[in-house]
């Protein structure tokens, strides 16, 4: 409830910057398996892509 007289405040935080925009470039069929992929599922690509990368960074191994 507003007091009387007394004016409602609009309070902006600082945003916490949890993701970054960044262009990278699929191969054709890479892509077209996104978009099945995106429609099957009913997920974004995004989604799936930032799914795929996180397992990839989680399970990679180098070999020399």
């Amino acid at each position: 409830m507003i007091e009387k007289n007394k004016q409602p405040k609009f309070i902006i935080t600082p945003k916490a910057d949890k993701s970054v925009t960044m262009t990278v470039r699929l191969e054709s069929e890479t892509n077209r398996r996104l978009e099945e992929l995106s429609a099957k599922s009913g997920r974004s690509r995004n989604e799936l892509i930032n799914k795929e990368l996180k397992f990839a960074l989680s399970n990679l191994e180098f070999m020399e």
